[in-house]
């Protein structure tokens, strides 16, 4: 079992940034890989970024890629999402997952708002 404690998010105008970040506390396998998801109303629910444990090997979606960038800080079983340049298309909650590559687990989720 992964538990999570998650901040940021909030309501910003486009073009503003926001970060968000996510511990995880599980088994080191639970926690191989780590990354957000997000939903926006009506719509499925998608990869945002995810990036693994040890090797760093990251992806970003295209959607976001060149404005979202990923990190995370194995010492403290965080992940961070960095988010610039916002649109209003970025709308959504935000989720950040944790994963062996065969089951994912979920946080509870943070709303972000890109409104004018």
């Amino acid at each position: 079992q992964v538990q999570f404690v998650e901040s940021g998010g909030g309501s910003v105008q486009p073009g503003g940034s926001l970060r968000l970040s996510c511990a995880a506390s599980g088994t080191p396998a639970s926690l191989a890989f780590m990354g957000y998801y997000r939903q926006a109303p009506g719509k499925e629910r998608e990869l945002v970024a995810r990036i693994t444990r040890g090797s760093n090997i990251k992806y970003v979606d295209a959607s976001v890629r060149g404005r979202f960038t990923i990190d995370r800080d194995n010492a403290k079983n965080t992940v961070y999402l960095q988010m610039n340049s916002l649109k209003s298309e970025d709308t959504a909650v935000y989720y950040c997952y944790a994963g062996d590559g065969v089951a994912n687990y979920w946080g509870q989720g943070t709303s972000v708002t890109v409104s004018s």
